[in-house]
């Protein structure tokens, strides 16, 4: 009998493919694992367009706001010209500004002018007025009608400008009752009624007033201000010397007209000197004596004490 010699490696080899071929043949008779359906999605929600916000409008300066009413006030006067078109320079040049500063001012409002043409008048200021919100109009209450009350009355910028006079308020028994033609010509005259302040708040929201004035003597400042806060008027311009005291949400203007002399004399102050022509003057009296005078002529600066 021959001997079945084998190789080691040749038997590890058979058993391995064996145990493959094994492996294989087992799981190709296994029966197959059932396939689980799986759940079918939702249809997809046909995207709906979103409405398009208007852009955000960029945060304007205060010193560019105040121009901005300047500029206002020019196109105004440009406007009753019949003027259609204002070029940059002219613009500038009428506000008291540079140019630069002027189209800086006016890029916070967007794209406007045309090159090499100018703005449009009518479009311009309708944007300007947007901005600092009159295109909704405004209604002012009047609180004082003293000498510096009643000439704000007869002011016909606050028609001109976006801002209706509807109440007048006051505490001097001479003055509460009477009646007050407010308006202007272009736009008609009424008729108002005097009230007393204490009647302040319920006729704010009667009359919708937006706007307060404040025209009183500096001791009565503070009420009226007090007074025009609790009738829910937060936006208040205010001609007294004192500033009043007010909560957070109140915007306070104050306008003291010794405060705008004392700039305009530190600008006059402070200007370039101008070349002025030099003249002798003499102020000494005995050398004014001294001096021999031509009686058919009178020397440049020779005075006498009487001319002093």
């Amino acid at each position: 009998m021959t001997a079945d010699r084998r190789n080691p490696g040749d038997e590890t080899a058979r058993t391995t493919a064996s145990g493959v071929r094994r492996q294989q043949h087992d799981t190709s008779a296994a029966p197959a694992a059932p396939s689980i359906p799986k759940a079918e999605s939702p249809p997809a929600t046909p995207s709906i367009p979103k409405a398009e916000s208007p852009p955000a409008t960029p945060s304007i300066p205060k010193a560019t706001v105040t121009r901005l009413a300047d500029y206002l006030r020019v196109l105004a006067a440009v406007a009753e010209r019949r003027v259609l078109v204002v070029s940059s320079e002219d613009l500038a040049v009428a506000s008291g500004v540079g140019s630069a500063t002027l189209r800086k001012d006016l890029s916070f409002l967007g794209p406007m002018g045309v090159r090499g043409v100018g703005y449009d008048v009518a479009r311009l200021r309708a944007r300007i007025e947007l901005a600092l919100g009159l295109d909704r109009g405004h209604r002012v209450v009047l609180v004082g009608l003293g000498n510096l009350g009643s000439a704000l009355i007869g002011y016909e910028g606050f028609a001109r400008r976006g801002f209706t006079l509807v109440g007048l308020f006051d505490v001097a028994p001479d003055v509460v009752g009477t009646t007050v033609s407010v308006g202007t010509a272009t736009d008609g005259y009424r008729d108002l009624t005097v009230r007393h302040a204490r009647d302040l708040m319920s006729a704010a929201a009667e009359l919708g007033a937006t706007v307060g004035v404040v025209a009183t003597p500096d001791v009565a400042a503070q009420s009226a201000v007090d007074a025009l806060v609790d009738a829910g008027i937060d936006c208040i311009l205010s001609f007294a010397s004192i500033d009043p005291v007010t909560p957070p949400h109140v915007d306070l203007r104050r306008v003291d007209l010794a405060v705008e002399l004392q700039i305009l004399s530190f600008a006059n102050a402070h200007k370039a000197q101008r070349p002025r022509p030099v003249r002798s003057t003499c102020r000494d009296a005995a050398t004014v004596t001294a001096t021999p005078v031509d009686p058919g002529r009178v020397p440049v600066g020779a005075h006498s004490r009487t001319d002093r």
